[in-house]
């Protein structure tokens, strides 16, 4: 069996970003201790990989009404570090909804929520490593990590493969949102080239006319063209 492969430093953020302030209070004050995955971690167990429901991947008709906002759809394939597809491959999202709020106790922004609209989706990949999300654009919203600080538009997404410890979390970004240069959370990664491979792109391919603009966003589990990952 091939063990995993420690990710290159530069496709994602440190533990300690001083820009990003929560980082100065939890990361790790001394060196860490790596330990080899063993058989178990590698083989199980399994969380998550439950029947997917009908509406899991559609959160736009998860409720009685539609929500309201700018509907989208994202798409994308999982692939290994050889371009080869990551079939049955668990992905889940969640996001704010049109006006940037979380559906969440926590979340106190003075913004609406919309009685419509959870925004938390899953689904498995099919043998071709590909997905599929209908959704409502995230709004940008404010985070008090500084003066004026506002985290851009963005998606959440959580990939369990094989067993719990191959679980992978990161954020899809827009292409052209001028709040992602002045994202700390985005610029903690050092790589540029990395930080834009968690943009989306536009796809008039996936675009359905008359009802949702399409957005593409593969994601590569390692390698040099590696995702970034949250760490």
């Amino acid at each position: 069996m091939t063990p995993y492969r420690r990710p290159d430093p530069e496709t994602r953020p440190g533990y300690l970003y001083e820009p990003y302030k929560s980082t100065v209070r939890r990361a790790p004050a001394k060196p860490l201790i790596l330990l080899p995955h063993t058989l178990s971690e590698l083989t199980g167990p399994l969380y998550g990989h439950d029947a997917i429901g009908k509406t899991d991947h559609d959160l736009t008709r998860q409720h009685p009404g539609e929500p309201l906002g700018e509907r989208m759809i994202v798409s994308g394939r999982v692939l290994d570090e050889g371009g080869h597809p990551a079939p049955h491959t668990l992905v889940e999202v969640w996001q704010t909804n049109a006006a940037g709020r979380y559906r969440h106790d926590k979340d106190n922004h003075p913004a609406p929520l919309d009685p419509n609209f959870t925004g938390a989706g899953r689904v498995m990949t099919d043998a071709n490593g590909c997905y599929r999300f209908v959704t409502i654009k995230p709004g940008a919203y404010p985070w008090r990590n500084h003066r004026n600080a506002w985290r851009p538009a963005h998606i959440h997404f959580s990939l369990f493969g094989p067993a719990f410890v191959t679980r992978l979390i990161t954020q899809m970004y827009f292409p052209g949102d001028p709040l992602c240069a002045l994202d700390p959370i985005l610029q903690s990664i050092p790589s540029e080239k990395a930080r834009e491979r968690l943009v989306a792109r536009f796809d008039p391919e996936t675009t359905e006319p008359e009802w949702a603009l399409g957005y593409r966003f593969d994601i590569v589990l390692r390698g040099r063209e590696a995702t970034p990952f949250e760490g």
